[in-house]
């Protein structure tokens, strides 16, 4: 009888431990399925919350929104590589240099036609980077180069160029004129838009128009001069020499009253 007692008990506490382990086991809630449509519409809602996070100065908050607005690579291209530009400006701001150059540089990739506003590509903090990365995709590959769009400035330029070399002066003029209130960001640019604009309007006998792009073209690089074919030309070597003078009394000038004022 008392054997009998003893294995109830031993099988009644083996049932009470099973229980306990039944019970240390809850069933996990099923893991929410989400469709490709409503991952696209969270990519979207995470990049128009970065964007406005952005515009709103709070450049931390706006990294991680758009950030997280490219995790599933749903955007369209040109959605995405305004993410991208827009983690590209937040870096550069950040002193992140590598980083915002990268970002530039997968927005090229993402969108061959992916390009930033005149006002966007000369600013002082993000601009150079944006610029070397196009060069650098320019110089490393002539299908990158043949697939990356001219600015507005950059084509007025080319065709102002183009018309110099026909002999079009005065539509040339025009172009290198339309090119530079376009804004051209490199200074180069800028310089030889000066220079062949000069060369436009004395090869049509404007001396004075002439000598003033020449200043001009001395007001963006101090340092500018013409090669030694170019600054013998009888059209306007004279009109140089002249502009070069009273571009080094104008500097001089400003050098002694930054003197004065210190």
């Amino acid at each position: 009888m008392r054997m009998h007692r003893s294995i109830r008990l031993a099988l009644a506490t083996a049932a009470l431990a099973g229980c306990a382990q039944v019970a240390e086991k809850p069933q996990e809630p099923p893991v929410p399925q989400f469709t490709e449509a409503q991952l696209r519409q969270k990519a979207e809602e995470n990049l128009a919350l970065g964007l406005r996070q952005y515009q709103q100065g709070e450049y931390e908050s706006a990294s991680k929104s758009l950030s997280t607005s490219l995790d599933h690579g749903l955007l369209p291209k040109t959605e995405e590589s305004n993410a991208r530009k827009h983690l590209a400006f937040i870096d550069c701001m950040s002193g992140r240099k590598q980083q915002c150059a990268d970002e530039f540089r997968r927005a090229f990739e993402i969108d061959p036609a992916f390009e930033l506003t005149p006002a966007e590509a000369g600013h002082p903090i993000w601009g150079p980077v944006y610029r070397n990365v196009r060069a650098d995709l320019i110089a490393s590959s002539p299908q990158s180069a043949a697939k990356l769009p001219r600015t507005p400035a950059e084509q007025s330029l080319a065709e102002g160029l183009a018309k110099y070399d026909a002999g079009q002066f005065e539509t040339a003029y025009k172009l290198l004129q339309k090119g530079l209130k376009e804004g051209l960001p490199e200074k180069s640019d800028q310089v030889r838009a000066h220079k062949y604009s000069a060369f436009s309007l004395c090869l049509r006998r404007r001396i004075t128009a002439c000598r003033n792009e020449f200043m001009k073209a001395f007001a963006v690089d101090p340092d500018f001069d013409l090669a030694p074919a170019e600054a013998g030309h009888p059209a306007w070597a004279k009109t140089f020499v002249s502009a070069k003078q009273r571009a080094k009394q104008a500097q001089a000038k400003a050098a002694k009253g930054a003197t004065a004022k210190k």
